[in-house]
């Protein structure tokens, strides 16, 4: 399919994974494809990589982002800085700007920069300006008191960047509500679940047909920065951190005193952990490490973080989650450097571990139903996306509420990028648009 003026973009930046589709005027859409290694691919990492290579007698900074980044962050043949799940940080008002070797980065310049990368690899020329641009947002942002307006200036101000000035801004769970709202032949009243790695979502709607035209009503949103992500965190807080000092005790003026813990809380937080070199953190594990009563714990964890091993961390945490999904019980396994960390994980612990956020989530979804009106009995169908869906404690949730026979889900990464880019096909795509601060009042 190739990207004229007819099409429409849409666009699933994500924690984890960002998907990009182009709709036609009939109905058909793809994802852009990303031929890496031999292997074609619809989901582009949401990572990026900076490296420093010497051009004649100067230092230029290079960058890729997706799977090229990883990769270039694998070889680590030069300085480097590798950056994942930046999104987290979109409404957060404390983070301002990080350096990266002689530049200084905001929110907005990392999120064009990745999106640059993605659109050399993606092998289309995608026109931004095109007037069906629709952007996917969370419902409520991840993070510590998130500020949605700052979250909104930053994406329009990183897309601007691009020229995608006119773009409109549409819930991630509508749009996933709209691909799946294709295969309907009867009226429905749909909830959608949108799971990602930083944000769980979930829109209420009432579809209905009438001479062959689909229409939308959206009846009830809510939102919370709660979702795969977090999951991991209780992995890394329970398992990892205890065998890198969390807990410990170090001596100052006479006294002894805990290991503050804020540094395993941005330890366990994947955007945190990729800052912590350049953020002033290492520095001060560094002297804690001089006063520490049992040192060697500490110095694994400042190994992680100077030799950059947060991305195998990732992988193997990521690894146990998927694990536990299927099996009651598995085996954590982190080799690097002179690390090596073993535990097996039982399903029961984790989902105490996880019982807190699992709560919180239910009261999101509980919260959209009740703006919408609509009590659990009334619900059609519960269209679910995303991997933390997979999670059994999530997945119960759902099972308890609705029942199995009404549970549906599709691709867990790419229905919200299609359906993104069919809305902006449809004859007024502004009605599907986020208006103002209506996150807010849902």
């Amino acid at each position: 399919m190739s990207a004229s003026h007819d099409l429409s973009i849409g666009i699933d930046f994500g924690t984890s994974n960002t998907v990009v589709a182009v709709a036609d005027s009939h109905g058909n859409v793809e994802a852009l494809t990303f031929d890496h290694g031999g292997e074609s691919l619809k989901v582009y990492v949401t990572a990026l990589c900076f490296w420093d290579e010497r051009h004649g007698n100067g230092l230029r900074t290079e960058v890729e982002g997706g799977p090229w980044a990883i990769e270039q962050f694998l070889e680590g043949l030069d300085p480097h800085r590798f950056i994942q799940s930046f999104k987290t940080f979109a409404a957060s008002a404390t983070f301002q700007e990080t350096r990266i070797f002689r530049d200084r980065y905001r929110f907005e310049d990392l999120l064009s920069t990745f999106l640059r990368t993605l659109v050399r690899h993606g092998g289309v020329r995608l026109d931004w300006g095109a007037r069906n641009v629709v952007i996917g947002r969370p419902v409520q942002f991840a993070g510590h008191n998130p500020n949605d307006d700052l979250a909104m200036q930053r994406y329009r101000a990183a897309f601007g960047k691009l020229g995608a000035d006119h773009a409109r801004y549409v819930y991630e769970p509508v749009g996933a509500a709209f691909f799946y709202a294709r295969r309907l032949n009867h009226d429905s009243t749909v909830l959608v679940a949108d799971f990602g790695g930083g944000t769980s979502d979930f829109s209420v709607m009432r579809f209905s047909r009438a001479g062959g035209i689909l229409r939308a009503d959206p009846m009830g949103h809510s939102g919370i920065g709660v979702a795969g992500d977090a999951f991991d965190y209780r992995i890394v807080d329970h398992v990892v951190s205890p065998r890198l000092g969390k807990g410990g005790l170090y001596r100052s003026m006479g006294k002894t005193l805990s290991i503050p813990n804020h540094y395993y809380a941005n330890f366990a937080r994947w955007n945190q952990l990729a800052m912590m070199k350049s953020s002033g953190d290492l520095k001060e594990l560094r002297e804690l490490a001089k006063a520490a009563l049992e040192p060697e714990p500490l110095e694994k964890f400042i190994d992680i973080i100077e030799y950059d091993l947060g991305f195998a961390l990732y992988r193997a945490v990521s690894a146990a989650k998927v694990s536990l999904s299927h099996e009651e019980e598995t085996e954590f396994r982190f080799r690097a450097e002179s690390l090596d960390i073993e535990a097996r994980i039982a399903r029961a612990d984790f989902e105490s571990w996880i019982a807190e956020d699992v709560r919180r989530i239910a009261e999101t979804l509980d919260e959209a139903l009740s703006k919408a009106g609509v009590p659990a009995s009334e619900i059609d169908k519960v269209f679910l996306t995303g991997g933390t869906s997979f999670v059994p404690a999530i997945r119960r949730l759902f099972v308890e509420r609705f029942g199995e026979e009404r549970l549906t889900s599709a691709d867990q990464f790419e229905s919200i990028a299609y359906g993104l880019a069919l809305i902006g096909q449809t004859d007024d795509p502004g009605r599907w648009a986020v208006q103002g601060n209506a996150a807010r009042r849902g």
